[in-house]
């Protein structure tokens, strides 16, 4: 691969992992199932997610108002099956349950966003929602590596190979 086309990549790697719902431990996955080397794509997967997510916990209160004016009094109204599910972690598990449950069934932009408003400081939500990201984006990568390695396809050219024999 050539250095543009690896730096294009990562620079894929980093925008696809910044975004909401993609996460950096399926973005992770994704690289390493395409070939790109596993260590940087680690790395700059979990840069990508946690810097969204920092921005969104600086900006909570900006994003809260938006919010507000967007949906008007309609926003105080009955909560959503979502949130009394968080609210019910919450209850349970406080914000480390939260933070560490929450990335994998609404992503970690919506979990940070839910600790924030059921009443983590911001601090403590900014160290369980990195300790959370960098978990999962390890524990998935481990998964991916040890998949790949059982599959035989050595962690190069996956899905080169795929296309060719079709």
């Amino acid at each position: 691969m050539e250095l543009m086309d690896l730096l294009w990549a990562y620079i894929v790697v980093f925008v696809m992992a910044a975004i909401p719902f993609f996460e950096a431990f399926g973005v992770i996955a994704l690289g390493m199932l395409a070939g790109l080397p596993e260590i940087p794509v680690i790395i700059i997967s979990l840069l990508g997610n946690i810097a969204t997510v920092l921005l969104l916990i600086l900006f909570i209160n900006k994003i809260k108002e938006w919010r507000r004016r967007k949906k008007g009094e309609a926003a105080d109204k009955e909560p959503k099956k979502r949130a009394l599910r968080a609210k019910n972690l919450w209850n349970k598990y406080g914000l480390p349950g939260l933070s560490l449950i929450g990335p994998l069934f609404v992503g970690s932009h919506l979990t940070a966003f839910m600790c924030l408003s059921l009443g983590g400081t911001k601090k403590k939500t900014t160290i369980w929602m990195l300790t959370s990201i960098i978990l999962w984006g390890l524990i998935f990568a481990l998964l991916t590596h040890a998949g790949i390695d059982f599959l035989n396809y050595e962690n190069q050219n996956f899905f080169k190979d795929i296309i060719s024999k079709n």
